[in-house]
Order: structure tokens, then sequence, then C-alpha cells
């Protein structure tokens, strides 16, 4: 683990020690790491639609004031920002139900920022990257538990062959903390069958906006996109 990643973890395992972040570093604290285990640990069929929903809802707002309280006071999110804003190519990648993250953050970024490269196997593979890392090549990963393999053996990989990485995670024991230079901790607890996406999603906003506020040309990117929106039609 390098330094400054070494830095993070303890930030975030200090700051939140008393418990503030419980869902992002005990797995046991957020229950059972699989849908069909957690139905029965966390949903009652005998409970009506509208007691499921009500305490959806205040774990899903538990998670978000967690998030943000969590941002409030430490900057790897900002720090995170910095490194995809300065780098010459930016790569995202997530597999099985992390690729929708990685997707989002795709979609978003590419608005005002350039050389942003999903990796999703078709139109750019892991292989082909790996190939030709750079020292100026970011790597978003996305991956959250259960951890795949197939994320966890391109981050340290590309890591390995001079490229940043940024990681993405639920948790401090994740896979992708030790070959990270910027790890960004997401709290996903959650009332469901499966882990909490709401906080992740808060994370992509985040991300998106302080990366394209500082990298360069996005002003101008932003203008030329929505021209060629107009010009193409694209929307009714």
């Amino acid at each position: 683990m390098n330094r400054m990643n070494s830095m993070v973890t303890e930030e975030f395992t200090d700051q939140h020690a008393s418990g503030g972040a419980e869902d992002a570093g005990s797995d046991d604290q957020r229950g059972p790491d699989n849908p069909a285990a957690r139905f029965g640990a966390s949903m009652s069929p005998r409970a009506s639609a509208k007691t499921l929903q009500a305490r959806l809802i205040r774990k899903e707002r538990e998670n978000l004031e967690r998030v943000f309280a969590s941002f409030e006071t430490e900057d790897s999110v900002a720090r995170a920002a910095a490194l995809i804003a300065g780098a010459r190519r930016r790569f995202i990648v997530g597999h099985g139900r992390s690729a929708a993250f990685a997707h989002l953050l795709d979609l978003d970024l590419s608005h005002g920022v350039s050389q942003v490269s999903l990796i999703d196997g078709q139109s750019t593979r892991s292989i082909d990257v790996l190939t030709d890392v750079r020292g100026t090549d970011v790597l978003v990963a996305f991956s959250m538990r259960r951890y795949r393999r197939e994320t966890a053996d391109l981050v340290h990989a590309f890591a390995q062959r001079g490229g940043t990485v940024v990681a993405v995670t639920d948790s401090v024991d994740s896979p992708l903390v030790a070959p990270a230079s910027e790890v960004v901790i997401v709290p996903t607890g959650s009332a469901s069958v499966t882990d909490s996406a709401t906080g992740i999603a808060a994370v992509i906003h985040l991300l998106t906006a302080l990366t394209t506020a500082s990298a360069k040309g996005s002003r101008r990117r932003l203008t030329e996109r929505e021209s060629l929106i107009q010009e193409m039609g694209l929307y009714i």
C-alpha cells in the first residue's frame, strides 16, 4: 500500500471508529453479502409494503447523510477528482452490478471531459489498455462486495504498469484498496436484498462535478457538444 493510500485508509478508519460509517467499514454490520441470505435476514414476508417502504427510505436517508457528512470532513472525493482531471487518458471499469456505476460515470464525465473510455470488453478491452499503460493514465474502478475478481486483477495490473488507480468501493477491506492511489469508500448499508446504490450515485455526481469544473477545456467541450446535439436533433 502506498503512502497516500495508507493515509486515506487511516483517515477513514479514525473518523469513523465511533460507528459513523458502520455500513462502509464492516461487512458484519451490513448483514449477509448475497441476496438470498439477505431476504430472510432483513425482509419479513409478513411486513406490509408500506412498512417495508418506510424502512427502506429511512435507511437510504441515513446512507446519504453519512456520505455527505463523511466528505465534508475528509477530501477523498476532491483528491480523486483532481487525479482524474489531471490525467491525459481516463479509463473507467466495473463488473457485475458495478458495471452500472462505471457506465453512469462514463456518460456523465464524457460531457465535459475528453479522453474518457469505458472498459466494457467490447469497444475497449482490458488487455488492450494494459498493453499501453502510461504514467499519465488514470483508471477509475468500481467494486462493491462481493468483489469481482476481474476488476481486482485489472486494478493490480494497471497499477503495476505505472498507471494511477482511483478506487470507489465500500470497505477498507476491499481488494481494490491496496493498489489504489486514491480510495473513495461509500456506505452501502440497506434494508433491501441488495446493498444500497444511493451513496454511490451521489459520489458519481460529486466526482463528475468536481472533475468537470477543473478539467482543461471543459467549457468549450460542453458548448460544442450542445451545438452538436441541436444540430443532430437528438432530443424531442
